[in-house]
C-alpha cells in the first residue's frame, strides 16, 4: 500500500513539475534595421536564428531564458561613399519576463512579455572594398513582445531595441529587429 501512495505522489508531482518547467527549441526568421541619423541611406535585411528555451511557470507569470546562434543583415551609405553590406552572426541571449492575460486552460494562453538580449557577434562581414569598418562585437538590445501557446507549441512575436552603439568611430547606429519565433515545448 505504502509503494502504491508513493507512486501515485511521484505521478502527481512529476505532473506538477512538468507544468512548472518547460523546455524545448525554437526557430525564428528576423528583419533588422539599422537605426542612424549619421547615414544618408539604410535598407533592412532578414536573418535566421536557431536556439533552445527553458520556461518557468508561476500561475499567470513565467520566467523564459534562451540560448542560441542567430544570423541577420542590413546595410547603410553616406552621401558620396559606397554603401556597406553587413552580414552578422553569432551567439543570441535572451531573458523574459511575462505575463499570461488570456489563460485557455490546457489548450495553451495568449502572453505578453518584456526582457533583455545580449548578442555576441563571431563572425563580422563588411562588404565595403573601401576601407576597414570597425564594428562593436557585442549588442544588447531590450525587447517586448506579444506570444501564443496552443499545445506545445510556442508563436512569439518580439521587438527588440538596440542600445548598443555598433559604430565605435564616433557615428551612431543601433539596430531595431522584429522577430518572429516558433517553438516546441517538450514538457
Amino acid at each position: 500500500m505504502k509503494k502504491f501512495i508513493l507512486v501515485i505522489l511521484l505521478c502527481i508531482s512529476a505532473n506538477s513539475f512538468a507544468q512548472l518547467i518547460q523546455f524545448g527549441p525554437q526557430v525564428s526568421y528576423n528583419i533588422t534595421s539599422p537605426l542612424s541619423d549619421d547615414f544618408s541611406s539604410k535598407s533592412s535585411g532578414t536573418g535566421m536564428g536557431v536556439a533552445g528555451f527553458a520556461r518557468v511557470n508561476l500561475l499567470l507569470f513565467y520566467g523564459q531564458g534562451e540560448f542560441g546562434y542567430a544570423k541577420s543583415k542590413f546595410s547603410i551609405a553616406q552621401t558620396g561613399i559606397a554603401e556597406t553590406e553587413y552580414e552578422l552572426s553569432g551567439t543570441d541571449a535572451t531573458l523574459l519576463v511575462g505575463f499570461k492575460i488570456v489563460p485557455l486552460g490546457k489548450l495553451g494562453n495568449v502572453r505578453i512579455f518584456a526582457g533583455y538580449n545580449w548578442k555576441s557577434y563571431s563572425d563580422i562581414k563588411a562588404n565595403n572594398n573601401l576601407n576597414y569598418i570597425a564594428f562593436e562585437k557585442n549588442n544588447s538590445s531590450i525587447l517586448g513582445g506579444v506570444g501564443v501557446d496552443l499545445w506545445k507549441l510556442t508563436l512569439d512575436y518580439r521587438y527588440l531595441a538596440g542600445v548598443t552603439d555598433l559604430d565605435p568611430s564616433g557615428r551612431n547606429l543601433k539596430t531595431a529587429v522584429s522577430n518572429i519565433s516558433l517553438g516546441f515545448k517538450f514538457l
